[in-house]
């Protein structure tokens, strides 16, 4: 990965709509080489989507996003490959992470309702043979997210101190 490369993923980071000729003229390079940049990132699954981050809270459907924290037993020859695969097939996950300490698999799953979430956790995730425990947490609200703030938030108020 070169400079140009790790610059240009940078800004889209920030800010996935921004074009090739906003981010040439921002890094102050060539458009063609901003474009190969892009193209060979998008090519070699470097940049895997361009995404939307939404504040479901302020939208009318809600809904239901919960954090399970899965021991697993590892397959032979496969580790926690195969298991993890299994698991992030299903259409309610949206996140799976392998993890250090004392669970294996931190598991993001989203439904409509906490029923949902539940019926997901006992009749499809905890019957997985290499499925030793599960912990389920519930979001109430998220605060930040991808390093966006999701809430207007109230500046320093306190009177200057002057000596």
């Amino acid at each position: 990965m070169n400079e140009l490369q790790l610059k240009v993923l940078e800004l889209l980071k920030e800010d996935a709509r921004r074009d090739a000729e906003l981010i040439a003229t921002m890094l102050d390079e060539p458009l063609e080489a901003v474009k190969q940049a892009i193209a060979e990132m998008e090519e070699n699954h470097v940049i895997v989507k361009y995404a939307t981050v939404v504040n479901w809270s302020k939208v009318d459907d809600e809904k239901v996003t919960a954090l399970i924290e899965v021991q697993i037993t590892p397959e032979r020859g496969r580790g926690f490959e195969g298991i993890a695969e299994r698991i992030y097939l299903y259409p309610e996950v949206k996140s799976v992470f392998l993890m250090s300490g004392a669970y294996d698999l931190l598991v993001e799953v989203e439904g409509k309702n906490l029923k949902e979430v539940a019926s997901f956790v006992s009749n499809k995730l905890s019957p997985i043979e290499a499925v030793l425990s599960t912990k389920t947490f519930f979001i109430l609200k998220k605060y930040k997210q991808d390093g966006i703030i999701f809430e207007e938030h109230e500046g320093d108020h306190r009177l200057m101190v002057s000596p």
